[in-house]
């Protein structure tokens, strides 16, 4: 199976405070070409390193209160048709983000709070029939 990776977990510089999450297992994917590192908030037009961002009713606010959804909306369907058309079936997507994050994200205080919720391209992803990993989730027999 061939995987979409978030990037920042393939040691890309992508996160909003410029640096990396590198996860050793999809370091390997990519190196064997097995994954495709995307980051839907480079891809949709977002600076590194940026004001942080969290999913707050249904839309993704920055800390200073811009709304941020138009960004994070065009970079999550612009990686879904990349990942799309490398085949990819499956995506293992950096934890809590607002972008990647399932099943537990920042609620949107900017106070480290955790609640219920998938980030914009997670949501996309699983919509399109994609199976969901992170690197806290990684799939069996890894």
């Amino acid at each position: 199976m061939r995987y979409v990776v978030s990037a920042c977990l393939a040691g890309h510089f992508c996160r909003y405070d410029g640096r990396s999450h590198p996860c050793a297992l999809v370091i390997r994917l990519v190196q064997s070409k097995l994954a495709v590192p995307l980051c839907p908030e480079c891809l949709g037009g977002l600076e590194t390193p940026r004001i942080p961002c969290e999913c707050r009713d249904g839309r993704v606010i920055s800390r200073d209160g811009r709304d941020m959804t138009e960004f994070f909306a065009h970079g999550a369907a612009v990686s879904l048709e990349l990942a799309k058309k490398e085949g990819c079936r499956a995506a293992i997507l950096k934890s809590r983000s607002p972008s990647c994050g399932f099943g537990l994200i920042y609620d949107g205080s900017f106070r480290g709070t955790l609640c219920r919720g998938e980030g914009v391209w997670a949501a996309l992803l699983r919509r399109a029939g994609f199976a969901l990993f992170s690197e806290e989730n990684l799939p069996e027999g890894m």
